[in-house]
């Protein structure tokens, strides 16, 4: 038997998601450009789509144990802080190339922080 998530906690895992996804496609066009800057771009796409991913795991596995205990619901509130630093850092590093999609990936990575930052271990459990 599962537990019933928040609807702050989907909204969060959906966002982590979808900020996952986008910066696996940036990560394939900052690849392709074969620069100093490029490379460095993409090893911080990979690492916060890497974050964003096991954020989203970890609150996915967090909902899904009928007893999650404290301990188990701080460490996944430790991993939402941990996911908006790593999309903070990489929103201000996609902020400086300032292009269209840079900037427009750079605004999801801050509204996944943002949701990160909301998680409480309150904010995890359903109304």
């Amino acid at each position: 038997m599962t537990r019933q998530m928040s609807t702050e906690m989907q909204q969060c895992i959906d966002m982590c998601n979808n900020c996952h996804n986008a910066c696996e496609q940036m990560l394939s066009r900052c690849m392709e450009m074969r620069s100093e800057q490029s490379m460095q771009m993409s090893m911080m796409m990979m690492s916060c789509a890497d974050m964003c991913r096991m954020c989203a795991d970890m609150m996915m596995r967090c909902s899904s144990m009928t007893k999650a205990g404290a301990d188990m619901v701080q460490m996944c509130v430790r991993m939402c802080g941990m996911c908006a630093d790593m999309c903070e850092m990489s929103a201000e590093m996609c902020r400086q190339l300032n292009t269209p999609q840079m900037t427009e990936l750079a605004d999801m990575m801050t509204r996944c922080a943002g949701m990160c930052r909301q998680m409480t271990p309150q904010a995890m459990q359903s109304a």
